[in-house]
């Protein structure tokens, strides 16, 4: 195995058990005893804990930014992609409650603000790619024509908190009632 592909491996497993250990022992100690990863090679890779977490929060941000682009992309009008959004953050909640939890959970319990450029530089990509979806529709008549802020408080808002009152535990949600109820009526908030 090339040094390189070494590095990339101990990358990815030090990532994977820092998600396993999220959040009851979120430690520097847990993820390093139970990934078999030195604590020197952990600061080499990631320099802290919060490089480790800010990593993490850009992997499982950019796996449901990737989720939401795929759901959007090949969508028929705006107001399908806007229903298939709603419906993939919802899906990617059931399918992945841990990285939900990680990306709910770490801007509030972990200083990710040292590496939020980062954070921001990963982002970019994929809502670059969500915007160049929704201009069209703004610039059509069909979507209106708010801030691109406003456009995803409004999409993004309403799911974001059904997903954290889920992943809470709060008995009154229930992501399939939510999928069924929340798509047409985020996209009534939207249209023009």
């Amino acid at each position: 195995m090339t040094r390189h592909k070494r590095s990339e491996e101990t990358t990815r497993r030090l990532l994977d058990t820092a998600l396993d250990v999220h959040p009851g022992d979120f430690t520097l100690r847990a993820v390093t005893t139970r990934s078999g990863v030195s604590m020197g090679s952990l600061y080499h890779h990631f320099g802290s804990l919060e490089g480790l977490a800010a990593a993490l929060y850009s992997r499982c941000m950019g796996d449901l930014l990737d989720t939401l682009v795929a759901a959007v992309e090949d969508s028929a009008s705006a107001r399908d992609g806007v229903r298939r959004a709603v419906v993939a953050y919802l899906g990617f909640t059931a399918d992945h409650p841990d990285k939900a939890r990680f990306i709910h959970a770490a801007p509030y319990a972990i200083d990710l603000g040292p590496h939020a450029e980062r954070i921001a530089a990963d982002k970019a990509p994929r809502l670059n790619r969500l915007i160049a979806w929704i201009r069209p529709h703004m610039d059509a008549g069909t979507v209106a024509r708010l801030p691109m802020a406003q456009v995803e408080m409004l999409l993004i808002g309403p799911v974001a908190e059904v997903t954290r009152r889920w992943l809470a535990g709060a008995p009154e949600i229930d992501l399939d009632e939510s999928a069924r109820v929340l798509p047409e009526r985020i996209w009534q908030a939207l249209r023009k």
